[in-house]
């Protein structure tokens, strides 16, 4: 087997791994509307742990695992698995891998607007796009620079956030204009 099929297996068998650790994960969120709350806490919990050591030892052997090396629905699990994690260093460290990625073309912007965002929020700085929403307000965390926030969402292909938020109220059936 040559070199460039050995490099396609391994990048199967990663996307094959991010995918089913995410599906994994939404079953274990599924299963605990049905168990006592601290036990299907506690399973999602373990869950989160387990896909964020595997995927730091994904991009410890592999780097970032772009949509150009393991496809866009794994590379979107992998941001997933990333944004549940409880290691901020790592996702510091991460969202710098994703935005060489998105300059280099071979990971979607929206990716890295998702990271930047949750990292600023928990920095307790502002965000850039918007994306991170305070559940108790159901309004975003702070933004920088607000009036041209939705310029900055048009770029990485995301609606304006007044129909996001639209949206996400009307699904929770919550009122409030922003």
């Amino acid at each position: 087997m040559g070199h460039e099929q050995r490099a396609s297996v391994r990048e199967h068998a990663l996307a094959a791994e991010l995918v089913h650790r995410i599906e994994e994960e939404h079953r274990l969120a599924r299963e605990a509307r049905s168990v006592p709350a601290a036990v299907g806490r506690h399973r999602i919990t373990r869950c989160r742990e387990d896909n964020a050591e595997a995927l730091g030892a994904m991009v410890a052997g592999h780097g970032w695992p772009t949509s150009e090396m393991v496809g866009e629905p794994a590379s979107t699990a992998a941001l997933m698995i990333l944004l549940h994690a409880s290691d901020l260093g790592f996702q510091l460290t991460c969202r710098d891998l994703i935005a060489e990625a998105v300059a280099d073309g071979t990971c979607p912007a929206v990716h890295h607007a998702y990271i930047a965002d949750h990292c600023a929020v928990e920095l307790d700085q502002p965000q850039f796009y918007g994306t991170r929403i305070n559940p108790h307000t159901l309004h975003p965390y702070p933004v920088r620079r607000p009036g041209t926030v939705d310029e900055r969402r048009h770029d990485v292909g995301l609606g304006p956030l007044s129909d996001h938020l639209r949206a996400l109220r009307g699904g929770l059936g919550a009122t409030g204009e922003l």
